[in-house]
């Protein structure tokens, strides 16, 4: 019984490591990768950013990036306030790509790779993007 609350006991702690995305001192200590005005995170499986750009021009962006990067478009919609991009890889991962309008013109971007995330994915999904707004 002991055995059994112990071996308990580490899964909780392992689980919530997990869950919670712990990140060492030193990658704490680094500050947000960013680019000129273009500025990402990656956090909970989720890369988020916001873009320079009207909501009109980041979601076109990002369905002519989906069709650069051959990644099969399986829902699209979008209006003056928020949008979604939902595509799927070869692997058969879904990629949700949610987009909402800030008040001072700007967009809020986030990309989701499966369930869990995939930060080399979102990245490169994300990199691809930025390239089409530009």
């Amino acid at each position: 019984m002991r055995s059994m609350r112990m071996l308990l006991a580490v899964l909780l702690v392992v689980s919530a490591m997990v869950l919670n995305g712990c990140a060492s001192s030193e990658e704490a200590a680094q500050p947000a990768k960013t680019t000129a005005a273009w500025a990402s995170k990656y956090s909970l499986g989720t890369l988020k950013s916001v873009e320079p750009a009207s909501i009109d021009k980041v979601y076109d962006a990002t369905l002519r990036a989906m069709e650069d990067l051959k990644l099969a478009v399986l829902q699209k919609n979008a209006d003056s306030m928020s949008g979604e991009v939902v595509v799927r890889d070869v692997a058969d991962k879904k990629i949700v790509i949610s987009l909402a309008a800030t008040t001072d013109g700007k967009t809020s971007l986030a990309i989701k790779v499966g369930m869990l995330g995939d930060e080399s994915k979102s990245r490169l999904i994300y990199e691809q993007i930025k390239k089409k707004i530009q």
